[in-house]
């Protein structure tokens, strides 16, 4: 197998052979710009899309540069959920094992929701490698029962969603038991202006990357079906007989519309999953169990949720709410057409969506306007070419007025022979519009 890609990084030959098992070919943008650094101990601010391959732009190079002879914490690796701290832990051991070097590189996961004396006994030996959620390392940390202050690098990931869920302040109280030159690494979607001030404090010349090359992965289409005052339900009912997912995440602009919508889609006799951030620990883990085990074809989801876990082999997602920003429409959508598979992305929209619409397009992205019926695709016309159409209409009319001769003196009849002259001047108008639209 061919690995030249991956030969210009110069690893060692225990991170060459996890890059063969692990099937890399070619690096992805985001590997490209960030392994360099963190070979060099540069400190990182990386911003980049889901699924593009950011996890295994920190572990190799960090691996890579572990010294297994000396027992002390190495590096720390935090995530905003117990979900996403245990795909980075499966990731981590996963890299162990294909390196073969398990018993040698040793890591731990401390998430809340475990037993904590048990975590304590068996952190008297420090493992190389700690991941978790800051909170329950921060609690071991003050515990005194782990010490951090060995580690020469430190993980942040997907911090926009750490500030989101209120768990940056524990960051911060992690970083400053750390050594003053710690090599920050912080990985995020989206790099909101609260997470500029966390970056002053720490970072003094980050190399900041941003990976936006594929605005979309270029192997999703997107289709936009207008409501048209129909039941959200029940138009996701008759787009569920037109497709046939492998997996399908329907997001809503919130908890209760999730909620709702879940409720109304099983009232209809669809089997769905639920995901948001109002479910116990203890629901949750039962829901992400089904969810990996194939129980549902369809999850209906919040952003928050679905950001916080990584869900495999989506093929669709659907909107039943467009979100107010760009940016999470772009999360919502990075969930499908991972890995150089395909995806469809299906939003319902009303005509205050059209702005929103309309920017997305000026970034480049091509949507389909299609309606459903009986399990059935059909083409549609955009929402807003009624809109603009009334709109130039409206225009038409207002100037043929303008251009319309006041009678000096009022006679019987006048206001007809107004309208008359009106509507003459407006025929005229409308043939100069549409021979300047045809030009």
């Amino acid at each position: 197998m061919n690995n030249s890609g991956f030969n210009q990084f110069s690893f060692q030959e225990s991170t060459m052979e996890v890059v063969r098992k692990l099937n890399f070919t070619e690096p992805t943008e985001v590997q490209k710009k960030v392994i360099p650094a963190v070979l060099e101990g540069q400190s990182v601010i990386g911003q980049s899309r889901t699924g593009s391959g950011k996890t295994h732009a920190f572990l190799l190079p960090l691996f890579d540069r572990l010294d297994a002879s000396k027992r002390t914490v190495q590096m720390v690796i935090t995530a905003p959920t117990r979900e996403l701290a245990t795909q980075l832990h499966d990731e981590v051991k996963k890299v162990i094992q294909h390196a073969g070097k398990e018993g040698i590189w040793l890591s731990k996961l401390l998430v809340g929701g475990t037993d904590k004396q048990k975590m304590i006994d068996k952190l008297k030996e420090p493992p190389h490698i700690i991941v978790g959620t800051p909170g329950r390392i921060l609690d071991l940390v003050k515990e005194e029962a782990l010490s951090i202050y060995s580690a020469q690098s430190f993980v942040v990931d997907e911090a926009d969603l750490m500030l989101d869920l209120g768990f940056i302040n524990d960051v911060d109280q992690l970083l400053i038991r750390s050594k003053e030159n710690v090599q920050l690494l912080v990985f995020s979607a989206t790099i909101p202006e609260r997470l500029q001030h966390f970056f002053k404090k720490y970072l003094e010349n980050p190399l900041y990357i941003k990976v936006s090359d594929h605005f979309s992965p270029e192997t999703m289409e997107h289709r936009l079906v207008a409501l048209k005052h129909r039941n959200e339900a029940d138009v996701i009912i008759d787009i569920s007989k037109a497709i046939q997912p492998y997996l399908a995440i329907i997001f809503t602009n919130g908890k209760q519309l999730a909620n709702d919508l879940a409720a109304s889609l099983q009232e209809r006799g669809m089997d769905v999953g639920l995901i948001h951030g109002g479910l116990t620990p203890r629901e949750r883990k039962r829901v992400l169990k089904e969810i990996q085990n194939l129980r549902y074809q369809y999850i209906v989801a919040t952003d928050l949720a679905a950001r916080g876990i990584d869900i495999k082999g989506v093929s669709h997602v659907i909107n039943a709410q467009i979100p107010k920003e760009e940016e999470f429409y772009i999360h919502r959508v990075g969930r499908t057409a991972r890995a150089g598979m395909e995806g469809t992305a299906i939003s319902l929209y009303n005509e205050s969506d059209v702005k929103l619409i309309e920017k997305l397009e000026d970034k480049g992205l091509t949507f389909k306007y299609v309606d459903v019926k009986n399990g059935e695709w059909k083409e549609a016309k955009p929402w807003n070419e009624r809109h603009l159409r009334t709109k130039t209409t409206t225009n038409i009319e207002k100037e043929a007025w303008k251009q319309v001769r006041k009678a000096k003196k009022v006679k019987p009849g006048y206001k007809k022979k107004m309208k008359q002259q009106q509507e003459s001047i407006k025929k005229q108008l409308t043939r100069k519009s549409r021979f300047n639209r045809g030009k």
